[in-house]
């Protein structure tokens, strides 16, 4: 990911809160194993992120129909996490010879990715995404009848990525003067979601 010097943040914590605020991410890697020309393939997914490891952990799986996880399956696979973004518009700086940007956060995770297919393995990566997203629905998943439980489980694949490797951009308008991020903070803080996530992020990194 191309990212200038200004942009980057290596805070371990700050990235991990990143990926676990917008979870739903893509996976890209091989279409078909050991096959050169291939185009890659991409596959969007909710994801668990834990705090484990030197960068941390992604767990989540694959409906077992979806051909994608044969060839991620022991190879290096990028999850891509999109956070908020929004258009930036020159009147905001003071230089009149200024044109629009868009700020955004992203983080890239680069890891193997490891199948899980036993059934008592999918259910605990199961269990995690429903304690991450509804935890109230947890008790209404475990009395549901075993049978129909095994059937769901039996449909997909799971999977962890220990991340090896991160990239955390937050394009923030660190590269502008001083009265310009002001007013791009001030600007985003009376906007939309996105834009008030930004200018919450923009207060918080001090820029």
């Amino acid at each position: 990911m191309y990212t200038p010097k200004f942009n980057q943040v290596f805070d371990r914590a700050v990235l991990i809160e990143a990926m676990r605020a917008w979870p739903f991410a893509i996976l890209f890697g091989t279409q078909v194993a050991d096959s050169p020309g291939v185009p890659p393939q991409a596959t969007h997914l909710p994801l668990v992120v834990k705090d484990e490891g030197e960068h941390g952990l992604i767990e989540g799986h694959f409906a077992k129909a979806n051909p994608h996880w044969k060839p991620l399956a022991g190879n290096e696979t990028l999850v891509v996490f999109s956070g908020p973004h929004s258009y930036v518009s020159p009147t905001l700086y003071a230089e009149e010879l200024s044109v629009p940007t868009w700020n955004y956060i992203a983080v890239h995770a680069y890891g193997v990715l490891e199948t899980v297919e036993d059934d008592e393995g999918n259910a605990a990566l199961l269990e995690g995404l429903i304690e991450a997203n509804e935890p109230a629905y947890a008790r209404q998943w475990s009395q549901l009848p075993e049978g129909f439980r095994r059937t769901m489980l039996a449909g997909i694949v799971g999977f962890r990525i220990p991340i090896t490797r991160i990239e955390g951009k937050f394009k923030l308008s660190q590269n502008r003067p001083e009265v310009d991020r002001r007013n791009v903070k001030e600007a985003h803080a009376a906007g939309d979601a996105d834009q008030r996530s930004l200018a919450a992020w923009m207060a918080r990194l001090s820029i």
